[in-house]
């Protein structure tokens, strides 16, 4: 059973697929997954569920996996809960990985509480970091080999937590998209495909999906080399226009804090941050952005960071390459005239 620690067991992503494509948190966690299972001297696997998808292995052996689990079932052409968890939970209780990882995807988080609950494991969700390490107990001062460091923010991103799971394996995570960066793909490598069936009961399936509307975002904030994002000093959607106009300047997208989304100042879609998207462009210009942990996370590893505000104590300083203590409504103007008479 899956509640001894398999000191040996490999680590696992779940290969999240939307109509034959794989998310791209998906390829970014087989990244990190091949650095701990180096530490860790054991395989990397993929446990990929669908419908014809066995064309998707391609790019999961690229991306540093050694193993792809498919269960290819017609009925599994969409997702619904049930079923899904219920083929991960049989393959895990069949191979015994120590580590499961997801995407913290609205499919990862629906998931993956279903799955620690059957198999009695752990899970942290959100997290922004994952490592290898011995940890010593504080107590017996017993040291416990190897285990996954779970870095993620706690009590509303005012402190950085580690969270450990010395008992009750597999050891599992979500992470957040654009938080792991997705390493470069190696379209020599190969591995192994294991073609898994799981016999799932018709009684999994009492929910069919009769059709489906997908809304796409309005903006790829991940893809944009320059992000001008707007915070709650903003003051209002109609001062955005000002951030669209600086974007439009300089060939990016428009970005904004949580405190802009709830203010109402523009959608979410828009949003970086902890609760929005990960990203790391070549310029982040943070207007009117105070600089809390939970936005500081969703940008922090930019190439170059602005920041304008006019407390000079904002704590956006202190990731800032550039700092200009102003009113943004006078020096996003002044910016944008010199953007556009350079040009």
């Amino acid at each position: 059973m899956t509640s001894e620690n398999n000191q040996n067991g490999e680590v696992w992503v779940f290969a999240e697929q939307d109509n034959g494509k794989l998310q791209d948190v998906v390829l970014e966690l087989c990244g990190r997954a091949r650095e701990l299972a180096d530490k860790l001297g054991v395989k990397v696997g993929a446990v990929l569920p669908g419908s014809k998808v066995d064309h998707l292995a391609a790019a999961l052996y690229s991306h540093g996996v050694d193993r792809v689990y498919l269960v290819d079932d017609p009925r599994l052409e969409f997702f619904t809960s049930l079923p899904y968890a219920e083929a991960v939970i049989r393959l895990i209780r069949k191979y015994a990985p120590q580590i499961v990882l997801y995407g913290a995807t609205p499919l990862g988080r629906d998931m993956a509480p279903r799955i620690a609950s059957a198999t009695r494991s752990g899970l942290t969700a959100d997290c922004t970091d994952l490592q290898i390490s011995d940890v010593t107990d504080a107590k017996t001062k017993e040291v416990a080999k190897d285990l996954l460091l779970q870095i993620r923010p706690a009590f509303g991103g005012n402190i950085i937590a580690t969270i450990i799971n010395p008992a009750g394996w597999p050891q599992m995570a979500t992470v957040r998209e654009g938080v792991m960066p997705m390493k470069e793909a190696d379209p020599s490598r190969s591995g192994e495909l294991f073609r898994e069936i799981c016999d799932l009961e018709d009684a999994l399936f009492g929910v069919k999906v009769i059709s489906r509307c997908k809304e796409e975002k309005k903006v790829n904030l991940k893809a944009a080399r320059i992000i001008v994002a707007g915070g709650g000093g903003v003051g209002s959607r109609e001062n955005f226009r000002l951030l669209f106009d600086l974007a439009g300047a300089l060939g990016g997208a428009v970005g904004a804090s949580r405190a802009a989304v709830d203010g109402g100042y523009i959608d979410h879609d828009y949003q970086v941050g902890q609760t929005g998207t990960t990203v790391r462009p070549a310029l982040y210009i943070a207007c009117g952005i105070s600089g809390a942990v939970q936005h500081r996370v969703g940008m922090q590893d930019s190439a170059k960071i602005i920041a304008i505000n006019n407390d000079p104590n904002a704590p956006i300083f202190s990731v800032a390459h550039y700092g200009i203590v102003g009113d943004l409504n006078e020096v996003i103007p002044m910016m944008i005239k010199a953007v556009k008479e350079r040009n």
